[in-house]
């Protein structure tokens, strides 16, 4: 990092601040180290800025600073939080939060200081007595009928970091107005203003009496039950990834009927430091190595592994060699859907009314599905929050059946607010059962799909760029993307260039439309003459701008399905190059 003197002596300013006596004896003695080093990257990465509460909360490398999570951070963003749902909820006899944790470290210590921060501030806190999966927060939080909730949770980022989630009385996470006026609250306090020592009589520690009904209730989304008691045995392997699935899943599982799971016994060990993966992402065929070791051995139908807090689901099958294929998540949330379709149209079940959410980098093929089959479908911003919204906004007028993003989270219900592994991994076996059933087997269906709504393919570039010079170069790609659009990728000719940031869309003919969108967002988009469609936004949890690519094909029969990826991938590859990512 340059040795930039302004900047080292405002951070050192900053970081004489934490050795007052407020902040405990660790913190200071790690404080002060930074400050006695000669090397001032520690210094500058931990004070050059504070950990920005935004619109999904707190997400960040933990240690000492006003960039980290620790005690500190964690209890300002809860001051905040808290002093906003005493504003809002003034006519509340009690106000209630739910507090939620994944399996990481700290996680059990940050989850009591916020439920302290809360009880001490005059707010019952709903504490759950041990790890759980987010989505049961969410549902928690609907459930107890609470005014909002935390969940420390850093989802599938590496072992460093952890996170602070907060959801609104809905059970999803906090969108406008309430995210703006939340983080102006934050923005107010100071360490000292934060009120730590709890009031125990406040805290009500939760558990299996919110775990048996949330089971109950994820039950009630199985579309066709006949089908898994006639493939009750089918062979699952699961992996939590040392998370939280572990709590729930495979009780929800045998709870559904299936009867023959295995579980990676290495990886059902809760450990923050997520000793048998590199990262705790089942979107990586590296974590799904030992998955992938039991599922050959065990001669499984499925594999099937959820992410830390279990919000997401990563899945492998074996392809029509035998040999085993990760199934990646335009094409996970892809199947979902169209079995919702499909099975609630031939059970009777679909309703007119019924509709479907995805977002706008998500796969296409899927606005392909809805429409043969004259569903709604509703494409909103990256993230759950946006898919919450919309079942809010139909609630009691229209049936919310399905949604999901590229990103690997899926949600099969509206009983909870939040991507939901628990329901999504029952969902999936329900899947591989009717597979079975016809005698296929899930990447069957998946060429099924192909074949009836076209072949595309999807990937997802990231360009990692962290720190402040890295914030500043993505910031910078924005910008440059927006003054030079392109007007050609990979061959393909763009027609229709859409701006989020201006809620605008030009077409190649110059006429100019408006998007309808709740609100801006940092999110470019390119779709061209042959189907190609790229997305640019960069990451708001992770420093990292993302490109999503997805390119079309012609696929006539299952067998062409190679061709057809080794064809995409040439697309991708000269896409790639048009936007100087190679």
């Amino acid at each position: 990092m340059e040795n930039n003197a302004e900047l080292i002596a405002q951070c050192e300013a900053k970081a004489k601040q934490w050795l007052d006596p407020a902040f405990d004896a660790q913190t200071r003695k790690d404080v002060q180290e930074m400050l006695d080093n000669p090397d001032k990257t520690d210094l500058i990465e931990s004070f050059y800025k504070d950990l920005e509460f935004g619109t999904g909360g707190l997400r960040g490398i933990m240690g000492a600073g006003s960039n980290r999570m620790n005690i500190y951070t964690v209890g300002m963003a809860t001051q905040g939080f808290a002093n906003y749902l005493k504003k809002n909820f003034a006519d509340l006899k009690e106000i209630s939060v739910v507090v939620g944790h994944d399996c990481r470290n700290n996680s059990r210590l940050y989850a009591e200081t916020v439920a302290n921060i809360f009880s001490a501030n005059g707010i019952k806190a709903y504490l759950f007595d041990d790890l759980r999966p987010t989505p049961e927060c969410s549902f928690a939080i609907r459930y107890l009928k609470a005014q909002a909730g935390v969940n420390i949770t850093a989802s599938h980022n590496p072992r460093e970091y952890n996170g602070y989630k907060a959801y609104w009385d809905d059970g999803a996470q906090v969108l406008a107005p309430h995210d703006a006026g939340i983080i102006e609250e934050v923005n107010k306090v100071k360490v000292e203003d934060v009120q730590f020592e709890g009031n125990k009589e406040l805290i009500q520690i939760i558990g299996e009496d919110i775990d048996e009904p949330y089971l109950r209730q994820i039950r009630t989304i199985s579309i066709d039950p006949e089908v898994i008691h006639r493939q009750h045995d089918l062979k699952i392997v699961y992996t939590p990834l040392h998370g939280a699935g572990r709590v729930l899943i495979p009780r929800s599982l045998a709870y559904w009927g299936f009867d023959n799971v295995h579980c990676v016994f290495e990886q059902m060990i809760k450990d923050g430091n997520f000793p048998t993966v590199d990262r705790p992402n089942p979107e990586f065929a590296e974590a799904l190595t030992l998955g992938l070791r039991d599922a050959k051995k065990w001669d499984a139908d499925i594999l099937m592994a959820s992410d830390p807090d279990a919000d997401r689901v990563g899945m492998a099958c074996k392809n029509d060699k035998g040999e085993w294929v990760l199934i990646n998540g335009n094409q996970t949330c892809m199947i979902f859907l169209w079995y919702i379709i499909a099975n609630r149209i031939a059970t009777g079940k679909m309703k007119p009314t019924d509709f479907i959410v995805k977002t706008i980098v998500t796969t296409e093929v899927i606005r392909k599905i809805a429409e043969k089959n004259h569903i709604e479908m509703r494409d909103c911003y990256t993230g759950f929050k946006w898919i919450a919204r919309e079942i809010r906004l139909s609630e009691g007028k229209q049936q919310y059946i399905g949604g999901g993003e590229e990103s690997y989270g899926f949600l099969a219900e509206d009983f909870v607010r939040d991507k939901d592994a628990v329901s999504a991994c029952s969902l999936l076996a329900e899947i591989c059962a009717y597979a079975k059933d016809h005698g296929k087997t899930l990447y069957d269906i998946l060429m099924d799909i192909y074949l009836e709504y076209g072949f595309s393919k999807e990937f997802t570039v990231n360009v990692e760029r962290p720190g402040k010079s890295g914030a500043d170069e993505i910031k910078q790609m924005m910008t440059d993307f927006r003054q030079n659009p392109p007007v050609d990728l990979g061959g393909s000719k763009v027609v229709l260039w859409k701006d989020f940031a201006t809620l605008e869309a030009k077409d190649d003919k110059g006429h100019v439309m408006k998007l309808d969108m709740p609100e801006t967002s940092n999110v470019l988009q390119w779709f061209c003459n042959d189907g190609t469609k790229v997305s640019v936004r960069p990451s708001g949890t992770e420093p990292k701008i993302k490109f999503y690519i997805e390119v079309k094909g012609k696929m006539e029969k299952a067998s062409d399905y190679e061709a057809c990826n080794q064809v995409a991938d040439e697309k991708i590859t000269a896409i790639k190059k048009s936007l100087n990512l190679e």
